[in-house]
């Protein structure tokens, strides 16, 4: 089965509540900012592989608040201490969506090394996530959302993906000033 990455991401929009902060990384991001463009997305992650470290911190210095991480797989590979790390705080707030279509998807669609042996959910196990689960098609990950996200964190939900249509790569957006503020200003708000 086929699942394209914004119709993953459209299922996931009506479990986000107006509380909650998505920090997304990359094409994940520009698919997200175009699909649900809203204040609390974190969109400043400027260093390929660090939406995990950044969605960690949010999500330690907001325990009452849900926090949802759109990571790519080539970004994941950066930075894999980090699971490890998430796992050992046991951050129940904590929900990992994982992208993976086996490129550097923005960074020319090079590919992403052992990209047909890694195992994201295992190693996402083996770090000690609460849980991990893998989805290739829309129905299973439709019908798995609500539960996935009242399970306490760290969850690991590997999407196994193909691009959907393509979005606007606003880079200006993501790495200003203005998206800066706008996310600390909503965060601040309470």
């Amino acid at each position: 089965m086929t699942l394209r990455r914004d119709d993953a991401l459209r299922a996931l929009i009506p479990h986000v509540k107006d509380d909650d902060i998505v920090v997304a990384v990359y094409q994940s991001c520009f698919d997200w900012l175009a699909l649900c463009p809203r204040p609390l997305n974190y969109v400043a992650v400027g260093a390929m592989g660090q939406a995990s470290s950044h969605g960690f911190g949010l999500a330690l210095a907001n325990p009452d608040r849900t926090v949802i991480v759109l990571d790519g797989d080539g970004s994941l590979l950066m930075n894999l201490g980090s699971l490890v790390s998430i796992a050992d705080a046991a951050v129940t707030n904590f929900y990992h969506f994982l992208s993976v279509n086996r490129t550097y998807e923005v960074n020319g669609a090079h590919p992403v090394p052992g990209a047909d042996k890694v195992n994201f959910e295992d190693m996402a196990r083996a770090a000690g996530y609460a849980g991990a689960q893998s989805f290739d098609d829309l129905d299973s990950l439709a019908a798995a959302l609500p539960e996935v996200l009242r399970t306490p964190g760290p969850q690991m939900s590997v999407l196994k993906i193909v691009p959907g249509d393509a979005y606007p790569r606003d880079y200006a957006y993501i790495h200003s000033a203005e998206a800066r503020q706008s996310f600390r200003t909503a965060l601040n708000r309470r």
